[in-house]
């Protein structure tokens, strides 16, 4: 029998099938897998269109465009006009809902079962639970959709069999963004259930902001790079939309912008570092976001994990605006964490019932969460023995290659789970939480052993280590094992004038 879940997430819903318990996700592109359907829903003076073909021209045509109406669910009317009436936000919902399951029911076969993971701020309180899970239930009853259970996104993310595993004796902060805002919750082990301590919602760091604003400033500097204006058609524009929003989700160093015209065509190379700079403010939200959480535990003493979802994760500089205040524990949850997470519960623990007596959850069983299970590490720092003083070092050797020790603040080695500046080889990819810190601070760069975070208070302090150029850093995870020398490279002698 198999078993749906949907991630409710307006930046891009997700559905992943759950069969003999192991979810799998529909991936987009596949044969088998969905299109891109991001919340966004476009009336083109005849019919209604939804997904990626409205957002496609949401620059082209704005007024005809909605993009809020998951996140406003309600009956009031939209500001979107569809053949002289405004249509509520519940009425395009239904409708983008109707399109996507239909999709889904063609992608996967009709599922026995159906749960839906919706945003933390559904659940936020009764009432707001009470208006949007109402109206999730009569869409549902309307559709004939076989609904099993309704679950809050983060806890159902946190169950994905796919993701890196937590310890679920820390506490764990999960980030998670919509298009009209961010979602951050706190999760604890409360007996034999992980339950959501707190939450917040950040209304001004959504994903439609920020890639409004990241295309404004791009814009700007293609501009001054190739005296062309973005802004001289809509068509152009989208296209300069689109590209931003690809260079974000892919994570590279560098992008390279290009606009054809009739005439001639425009190139201009950006940088990551430049979107780091444009996305200051939002990054700077969600960072104090998370220690505004974190505080209020007044009992805090334990290590803090930070798992971010691949919309949170692409956020530029948020990774390492979190390190440098102090938390290393960071995690990135695999695309549809929660799609499958909820599929998986769905699977092993509801059945389809009566719409009034559907479970609406914020914590799950101990049980039903991702553990993580890898092999334990170790890293040995070697000093190099004088008496003399040694520079600092600039970079960090490992298996021939230099990199650079860059940036003001912390600097990270590690597995690939932990999203680190450098990436050890593939043989620690089962290391358990494998995260050696770095931190750069009066004058001296740090190795910081593996230990408790500080306080909130900042009474507790890890013990660290200053680095000179020279050192040795040996970190070890069952059979592999890597050695990595800290170097001061000069840099290249001037010509002779």
């Amino acid at each position: 029998m198999a078993t749906i879940g949907i991630e409710l997430c307006n930046a891009g819903f997700e559905a992943a099938v759950c069969e003999k318990d192991e979810p799998r996700l529909l991936a987009r592109g596949e044969k088998d897998g969905l299109s891109d359907w991001p919340g966004f829903a476009y009336h083109n003076g005849q019919k209604f269109l939804f997904g990626r073909p409205a957002e496609d021209v949401w620059f082209v045509h704005p007024r005809q465009i909605c993009h809020d109406f998951w996140d406003k669910l309600s009956h009031e009317p939209s500001a979107l006009n569809a053949e002289g009436k405004a249509p509520s936000f519940s009425e395009l919902a239904f409708y983008f809902l109707r399109d996507f399951s239909r999709q889904l029911t063609a992608a996967a076969g009709a599922p026995d079962k159906l749960v839906l993971a919706v945003p933390s701020f559904y659940l936020k309180d009764a009432a707001t639970e009470e208006q949007k899970v109402g109206l999730l239930l009569g869409m549902a009853g309307e559709l004939g959709l076989p609904l099993a259970g309704v679950l809050d996104m983060a806890s159902a993310a946190l169950c994905d069999p796919r993701g890196p595993g937590i310890n679920p004796n820390l506490p764990v902060v999960v980030i998670d963004i919509q298009l009209g805002g961010a979602d951050i919750s706190l999760h604890v082990a409360e007996g034999a259930q992980f339950v959501r301590r707190d939450f917040a919602h950040l209304a001004p760091a959504g994903y439609a902001p920020l890639l409004k604003h990241l295309t404004a400033a791009m814009g700007n500097r293609f501009l001054k790079h190739t005296a062309f204006d973005i802004l001289e058609d809509g068509l152009i524009e989208q296209s300069f939309y689109r590209q931003t929003k690809d260079f974000i989700m892919s994570g590279a160093p560098e992008f390279r912008y290009q606009i054809n015209t009739t005439r001639r065509a425009y190139e201009m190379t950006a940088t990551h570092d430049q979107l780091g700079l444009d996305a200051t403010s939002i990054a700077g939200m969600l960072q104090q976001g998370v220690q505004m959480l974190v505080h209020k535990m007044s009992e805090h003493t334990e290590p803090i994990t930070v798992a971010l979802t691949p919309r949170a994760a692409s956020v530029p500089g948020l990774e390492s605006r979190l390190r440098a205040a102090g938390f290393m524990r960071l995690l990135r949850l695999p695309a549809g964490a929660a799609a499958c997470g909820a599929a998986l519960v769905g699977a092993t623990r509801w059945q389809v019932q009566d719409l009034a007596d559907v479970p609406v959850e914020t914590a799950v069983p101990l049980a039903e969460v991702k553990r993580s299970t890898g092999t334990p590490w170790e890293a040995h720092l070697h000093k190099v023995r004088t008496t003399g003083a040694r520079p600092l070092p600039t970079h960090v050797i490992i298996n021939g290659v230099g990199h650079v020790l860059g940036g003001n603040g912390g600097f990270t080695i590690g597995s690939t789970s932990a999203g680190p500046d450098l990436t050890l080889p593939e043989s620690f990819n089962t290391a358990a939480e494998c995260l050696v810190q770095l931190q750069r601070e009066g004058g001296h760069l740090w190795f910081v052993e593996a230990g408790p975070a500080p306080a909130p208070n900042g009474s507790a302090r890890p013990t660290r280590t200053v680095l000179e150029a020279g050192d040795r850093l040996v970190i070890r995870s069952g059979a592999a094992s890597t050695d990595l020398l800290f170097a001061h490279c000069l840099p290249p002698a001037r010509p002779p004038a």
